[in-house]
């Protein structure tokens, strides 16, 4: 377990979400896949054409302190740097906690694709998962996903051990406990929060909740900001009815 100010850091960046949006994402994860240039219909008067939101990216003039622009020198290294930079105080505990979440836990890359794929079906993120989507397909990439996984999370069919290659008893057990997370009752039940602890910990456990409550975050920044997609990319999300595994939009 980690000092008490490192846990209290946690705790704050995944409460708040990571204020990363489409700036981050594009340092994150590559775009989905895109198809022919057709014309895009023009953004709305209040969406800004470089970050595709409603936000401007930040710059070293926005930070007023020299901490602030220290911080904005360590994180602007990318070509746009992530909008966290707006609120400077939050950018590096929300960073740490990003980085933790996504690179430094127990669950490797394919099962973080998975865990965050489950989050945003589950939330029904259109944004979110398209990312999410276009890189977990990469051939080749070590954090690639079974495409008839994703298509077991992408169209909420039940699943179970060994029905796919692939799906395991840790693939099975993420799936169902961002489904009944995000489902009807909005609560893991005991059997299923029972096999999580029994395969991954009680840090596992821990880690898990939090790396789904920082995509369900920053959905809502997504949202709130109205980012859009990038030019030519395709929405890989379809609309789905309520069912027992997945809710309504």
């Amino acid at each position: 377990m980690r000092s008490s100010r490192n846990a209290w850091t946690l705790t704050l960046a995944t409460a708040l979400g990571a204020l990363s949006l489409a700036a981050a994402q594009a340092q994150d994860k590559p775009r989905g896949p895109a198809k022919a240039a057709k014309a895009e219909a023009p953004l709305p008067p209040d969406i800004n054409p470089i970050t595709r939101n409603r936000l401007p990216p930040p710059t070293r003039a926005d930070m007023t302190t020299d901490e602030e622009r220290k911080t904005f020198d360590e994180q602007s290294k990318a070509s746009l740097p992530p909008l966290r930079l707006l609120s400077p105080r939050l950018a590096k505990p929300m960073t740490e906690a990003r980085q933790y979440l996504k690179w430094e836990t127990q669950f490797d890359g394919r099962l973080v694709e998975i865990a965050v794929l489950t989050t945003s079906r589950g939330v029904n993120h259109q944004f979110e998962w398209t990312q999410w989507e276009g890189h977990g397909r990469v051939p080749g990439d070590k954090s690639a996903v079974e495409p008839k996984i994703i298509n077991l999370i992408k169209y909420c069919k039940p699943i179970r051990v060994g029905m796919v290659p692939g799906l395991g008893e840790k693939e099975v057990t993420i799936i169902n406990y961002g489904r009944e997370l995000f489902g009807p009752k909005k609560k893991v039940s005991s059997p299923t929060f029972a096999q999580a602890m029994k395969l991954f910990g009680k840090r596992g456990v821990v880690d898990l909740t939090n790396m789904m409550a920082q995509y369900v975050a920053t959905s809502i920044e997504v949202n709130a900001y109205d980012t859009h997609l990038d030019v030519g990319q395709t929405p890989l999300l379809p609309p789905m009815s309520a069912t027992p595994l997945c809710p309504r939009t």
